[in-house]
């Protein structure tokens, strides 16, 4: 394996050594960066546009592959060969194969779909029930928040600091096959979350996601009206607040259907609660059920408090270093 990245790193001395490779969704993207900055090498970023017909095949290789994602990345295949590459989603996992394949050692994110053989290691949360000699499991997913993360993001959403506290702050996605919650459990939950703030005073904040449907926006605008705080619904409301309403958080409340969302609320030090946890399955459900064993989820009433961040990604990177022996700083 040493030998392999050694010859990697020297067949393009100008060229990062580390790529960070994604179909460019969000959740991926989040995680394959989160990794690769981790990992404390100079990283490159690639959002990956799929091919027909390799993208509906993808990870595994058909004839041709090289020409999966368009003449740029063919001619990187060629010319500036990574020592790592780290994918995240189905299509990623192609792009690192063949990376692998002209040198490079390969980390896959997230449960592949095929032998995990074809990579040196695959990260897969604990819910996946993945298992294999060169697999590194954990709890949640991979991303970038830390106490220095949330410093930086306090320092650019200064001005929340003026809100009132208590500040509950309301993270939505969506719902989904596996998290089927409705306009009107969210309803349920503003009507104690605001009997909450009546009781103890503070301000609530609350943002959406790109999953969020219009009603459920509607909805946060009608009873979050003359309510002390902010709601942000999408760009007309200006920049994205999101890493400023995780750093001033006193408490976090979650939609069910995120397990990227979740894991970032839960690397804070505050408590964080997921409405209607019950209505999850599958995946999600023992996600969900695993935090709740750990004593990291709690009721929504639960007294502002320093707890125990969730961190898995340093710990993931440490081992992926062990593993790989990179040399990485």
């Amino acid at each position: 394996m040493i030998a392999k990245l050694e010859r990697s790193a020297s067949h393009d001395s100008d060229s990062p050594q580390i790529w960070a490779l994604s179909d460019g969704r969000a959740g991926n993207a989040r995680q394959a960066e989160a990794m690769a900055a981790a990992l404390g090498g100079a990283a490159r970023t690639l959002h990956l546009e799929p091919r027909a017909p390799w993208r509906w095949a993808a990870p595994r290789i058909l004839p041709g592959a090289r020409a999966a994602f368009g003449p740029d990345f063919a001619e990187a295949l060629d010319n500036a060969t990574p020592t790592l590459a780290i994918g995240c989603g189905r299509q990623a996992a192609l792009a690192t194969r063949l990376l692998r394949a002209r040198g490079a050692a390969a980390v896959q994110i997230l449960d592949p779909r095929i032998g995990t053989r074809h990579w040196d290691a695959v990260i897969a949360p604990e819910h996946d029930g993945l298992s294999g000699a060169n697999v590194i499991t954990l709890l949640g997913s991979l991303h970038p928040v830390d106490d220095a993360w949330l410093q930086r993001a306090r320092a650019g959403f200064a001005q929340l600091d003026h809100l009132p506290g208590p500040r509950s702050v309301v993270l939505l996605g969506g719902p989904t096959r596996h998290a089927p919650w409705t306009t009107a459990h969210l309803d349920a939950l503003l009507g104690r979350l605001l009997e909450v703030r009546a009781s103890e005073g503070g301000s609530v904040l609350a943002t959406v996601s790109r999953r969020t449907p219009t009603a459920i926006a509607a909805l946060l605008r009608r009873r979050l009206a003359g309510v002390p705080g902010l709601l942000w619904t999408g760009s007309a409301d200006g920049p994205n607040p999101y890493p400023g309403l995780l750093a001033w958080a006193d408490r976090i409340v979650c939609s069910p259907d995120s397990v990227n969302m979740v894991s970032e609320a839960c690397a804070t030090r505050v408590p964080v609660h997921v409405f209607d946890a019950v209505l999850a399955r599958s995946r999600p459900r023992r996600f969900l059920d695993a935090l709740a064993a750990r004593g990291r989820l709690g009721a929504l009433d639960a007294q502002p408090r320093m707890v125990e961040p969730l961190r898995e990604t340093p710990r993931v990177a440490a081992e992926i270093r062990a593993r790989l022996a990179t040399g990485l700083a």
